[in-house]
């Protein structure tokens, strides 16, 4: 597929290209992440639970703002940074994932469509203010080295994605969805375990399951040609494709908990709803992860 390239897909090579240079600048400290994944749950210690959790809320904030998966995956990779880097105590992460979401919706989203920070705390029920906010975010800047920008699953997700649609027939080309696999890699967002997992792999291991699920034998080169082409070896595809079967597979299950929505929704009723909807016309509703996920 790679070797006979149209105009188009020299493009999105040199994209791609960019996005492998960049890939291990601006990622979490694998053994920070580590390090939480162990630690024990006594309430006042950061946990791969909590984390979790916090995630989920962030993207509960995502889909009632109706933000791009790029804000949510940029948020996502604010915050493991941090935390790979310091100890945070339970207490003040709420305020930590809070400063990170808003330091990728200002990088990423149009500017009429940034919420003041007092709203979003409002929205989001915490107790903390507007200064309180901004401080956290000057602590979280420093500590990012002020780099807010970053590789994300997300980008290499739409490259690969755009590389392989093309070549399907035309008749099959609703079959692979991209709104499906963005549902997809927002569930492995939420999960701390993918955060040690390199963008490229990751996104690579999202594609390659739901290709194989839809047995697109006509795919299967393609994807083995961009494999090679990012340098991802079998064995590292392999492993995290399996990881991520099975977080689709307990995401899917009703023991898994799932981003709440509800308390936005109740927070926004009312006179709330009335003064925030001049502002943001695009709160309308809240969005869910599509049912073939959840």
């Amino acid at each position: 597929m790679i070797e006979v390239l149209t105009t188009d897909s020299q493009k999105l090579l040199h994209q791609l290209n960019t996005l492998l240079e960049q890939e291990s600048r601006c990622q979490p400290k694998v053994c920070g992440l580590k390090l939480i994944e162990s630690a024990h749950d006594n309430g006042l210690r950061m946990t791969a639970r909590l984390r979790d959790f916090e995630v989920k809320d962030l993207l509960s904030l995502t889909q009632f703002f109706g933000f791009d998966t790029e804000t949510f995956s940029l948020a996502v990779n604010l915050l493991d940074r941090f935390l790979s880097k310091m100890k945070v105590q339970a207490k003040h992460l709420g305020c930590v994932g809070l400063s990170c979401f808003y330091l990728a919706v200002k990088a990423t989203e149009e500017e009429r469509n940034v919420p003041l920070a007092t709203d979003l705390i409002r929205i989001s029920q915490y107790r903390f203010t507007g200064s309180d906010l901004m401080r956290m975010e000057k602590i979280v800047l420093e500590k990012v080295c002020w780099k807010v920008k970053a590789t994300t699953a997300f980008q290499f997700l739409q490259l690969y994605y755009s590389l392989v649609h093309d070549t399907l027939p035309f008749e099959r080309r609703n079959d692979l969805n991209f709104e499906r696999l963005e549902a997809q890699l927002k569930a492995c967002h939420c999960r701390i375990i993918f955060s040690k997992a390199k963008p490229s792999v990751l996104a690579l291991s999202i594609l390659a399951l739901e290709i194989q699920a839809l047995k697109y034998v006509e795919l299967t080169e393609g994807v083995e040609c961009i494999q090679k082409h990012s340098k991802i070896s079998g064995r590292d595809l392999t492993f995290w494709q399996e990881l991520v079967s099975k977080c689709l597979t307990e995401y899917s299950s009703n023991k898994c908990s799932k981003p709440n929505g509800q308390k936005l929704k109740w927070i926004v009723s009312g006179r709330t709803a009335r003064q925030l909807k001049h502002s943001y016309y695009r709160i309308t509703h809240l969005p869910t992860i599509p049912e073939t996920i959840c």
